[in-house]
């Protein structure tokens, strides 16, 4: 599914540079969960967005599926993001003036699904994730934990291949936090491949591996 060769990222300002990620490699499997761990400002993010085809590497490769995507325009970026990736932030980035339904139906819109098949997936998913009698409630009428069950909801909801978690429980209790670690878990056993960026080390131990940074560079990799 993932396979990263080299990865750097270093940011440059006048007067600083900074090294962000140092020649990074690894592998992730289709199907597999892998956690990234690592102290605050070790470049988890930076990867995490690398990853995501939300920001480039200064140089090293990224095969995606099979794809180099490393190189690619923005345009072909977004179209890769829209049909294969799902976001699980740790802010939840839900859209205030939307209610719950509409927020999850946001990106089967983005790829013009019927409004017939958006109802259906929409009605499905949030049932899955216990949230359909919150349907018409916006963001600020929902509790931190029901506000990422609807996050994971419009993550999920095109059936993307590969879910990428940053800091997921970081906002939350640990009740809701262990039940949105079960959804992800869940999620895993029905074949999504995930990758999450996490300081608990408890939600860590859910996944098949954790791959540990620090300054930049992988430390253990098993």
């Amino acid at each position: 599914m993932i396979k990263v060769q080299d990865l750097s990222k270093t940011f440059r300002t006048e007067e600083v540079e900074t090294i962000a990620l140092d020649k990074v490699s690894f592998e992730v499997k289709d199907g597999e969960f892998v956690a990234i761990m690592g102290p605050s400002g070790c470049g988890k993010s930076t990867l995490l967005n690398i990853l995501g085809l939300l920001d480039d590497p200064t140089s090293g490769q990224y095969w995606l599926d099979g794809k180099e995507v490393s190189g690619l325009h923005e345009n072909e970026r977004t179209a890769i993001r829209k049909g294969q990736i799902g976001f699980v932030f740790q802010s939840f980035n839900l859209i205030d003036e939307l209610n719950v339904e509409e927020n999850i139906e946001l990106p089967l819109t983005y790829l013009g699904i019927s409004k017939a098949e958006r109802k259906q997936k929409v009605q499905e998913v949030m049932k899955r994730m216990n949230i359909s009698h919150r349907a018409k409630h916006f963001p600020h009428q929902l509790s931190g934990g029901q506000q990422q069950r609807v996050a994971i909801a419009r993550a999920v909801v095109f059936g993307p291949k590969l879910i990428l978690a940053d800091e997921p429980t970081g906002n939350l209790d640990s009740k809701n936090g262990a039940e949105v670690m079960q959804l992800l878990t869940e999620l895993n056993q029905d074949g999504a491949t995930i990758v999450m960026v996490t300081h608990n080390a408890h939600d860590a131990e859910l996944a098949h591996r954790i791959i540990h940074l620090f300054d930049g560079q992988i430390v253990a990799n098993p």
